[in-house]
């Protein structure tokens, strides 16, 4: 993510350049762009735009359609709550309910502080263990609200 060595032109002209042959090209021409600033900046639009022949509302409709995609940085740490079936029936919604209200935010947003996004995930392959949680690359099972808790309470301690 050093966005400050290589200007937004240069990393949108290049995931163009390299994605251009592909059938449907946006979405991995998004990909990078977000893989290179950690989220789609808004300046990237017009330029994306024109160097792919696309109209900006074609560049919105497909960003807001996938919730991969951000618009604004993301929190130091991502918080992925699983909203599948299994772990509804273990007890997701109430986790869900207690993660917003822990973290002061909805899905889709970063703690005033940059500390966290929640993010709302469909399937972490964790059935067995519901309810599943992953913060940034670590999945948590049996996660309950205290368990929640002390998962985040550590990491802000490590700030």
């Amino acid at each position: 993510m050093n966005s400050s060595a290589v200007s937004l032109r240069e990393v949108v002209e290049s995931a163009v350049d390299r994605h251009r042959e592909k059938l449907g090209p946006l979405m991995p021409v998004l990909h990078t762009i977000q893989q290179q600033f950690g989220f789609v900046p808004p300046e990237a639009v017009p330029i994306l735009a024109g160097a792919m022949n696309l109209s900006r509302a074609e560049i919105h409709g497909v960003m807001s359609f996938y919730h991969d995609f951000r618009t604004e940085p993301p929190g130091e740490h991502i918080v992925h709550l699983c909203r599948a079936e299994a772990c509804q029936a273990m007890g997701s919604r109430d986790l869900e309910a207690h993660a917003r209200t822990r973290l002061g935010i909805d899905f889709g947003q970063t703690t005033q502080d940059g500390l966290f996004s929640l993010e709302p995930v469909y399937c972490l392959g964790n059935c067995a263990c519901s309810p599943s949680v992953r913060i940034d690359d670590e999945i948590h099972a049996r996660v309950s609200a205290e368990k929640f808790d002390a998962l985040i309470a550590r990491l802000e301690e490590q700030e």
